[in-house]
């Protein structure tokens, strides 16, 4: 229980940090103050979860930034390892805008980070502005619970989401490669794809749903209809059931079929008639006035 606590300031404290909807407090007041720096002293971050930046999006922002410039500033921390190098933590988008804007210097925010808490920061930034494409953002999250041992629910503390939308991230890394590379493309919806975990083919499902332009709810449908498909057999009913099924059948002239419950006494019949006239003779059959 402390220990999910923690965890929750944890994640007011690293939103805060990047700007939440309560503003740039709490941690970003005890962190350095804004400075500009040399958009050569920033380095991307290798381990950002984000790795798709549209180039139409670059191009809108960088046009903003020529105009009013970088109104948030970046955060960075600095590298032990090089003189004059920061790495990007959070804002590698309004990094590479700036540079296309032709910036020569960009507001940055220092913060000293450990690796952990850098790639908390980054996965929680792009996840609160909705910059990370569904198969990023499980990307990350398995990151930090492969690198830094989170549980599903301490990881939905820290972040700020619910655990079933955290599990429902991360179960998309189960689907093939050819699946997640429509993901990735936007071809397919996290919708799309959480309907195709548990298909036989996921990939002859997926093509299907991106070539005919399927909305989730006809994938849902396609999928009850693929796992209806699979569900095991009724197991082979004794000859006697099978005699009775015929003679009764052979008596009314229609199609019989008599469901026993295995080991029980209890089941059910079933006629199947085709036209009106044969349900009247049914009902003529069984009246008892």
């Amino acid at each position: 229980m402390a220990e999910e606590v923690a965890r929750r300031r944890l994640g007011r404290g690293l939103a805060s940090l990047i700007g939440d909807v309560g503003g740039e407090t709490g941690v970003m007041e005890r962190a350095r103050p804004p400075r500009h720096l040399p958009t050569a002293y920033l380095r991307p971050n290798p381990r950002n979860p984000r790795r798709a930046f549209d180039s139409a999006d670059l191009d809108d922002l960088a046009a903003s930034v020529r105009e009013k410039g970088v109104v948030q500033p970046i955060l960075v921390r600095p590298m032990a390892d090089a003189i004059n190098t920061y790495e990007i933590i959070a804002g590698e988008r309004r990094w590479r805008a700036a540079q296309k804007a032709g910036l020569h210097e960009v507001p940055v925010v220092v913060h000293e980070a450990s690796d952990k808490e850098a790639l908390e920061l980054a996965i929680i930034e792009n996840v609160q502005r909705t910059d990370l494409n569904p198969l990023e953002e499980a990307h990350g999250y398995q990151q930090l619970i492969d690198e830094h041992g989170y549980s599903a629910p301490g990881l939905a503390g820290v972040i700020g989401k619910s655990r079933p939308h955290v599990v429902n991230t991360l179960s998309l890394l189960k689907l093939p490669e050819a699946v997640q590379a429509y993901l990735s493309e936007g071809k397919l919806t996290a919708g799309h794809a959480r309907a195709l975990i548990h298909v036989e083919d996921p990939e002859a499902v997926a093509r299907r749903i991106v070539e005919e332009g399927l909305s989730v709810r006809e994938a849902e449908s396609l999928r009850q209809a693929r796992t209806v498909g699979r569900k095991r057999p009724r197991p082979e009913k004794d000859a006697d059931t099978k005699a009775l099924e015929k003679a009764m059948s052979d008596h009314l002239g229609l199609r019989v079929t008599v469901n026993h419950k295995p080991g029980g006494e209890s089941g059910e019949i079933r006629i199947a008639y085709k036209t009106l006239d044969q349900l009247d003779d049914i009902a003529r059959r069984l009246r008892w006035d």
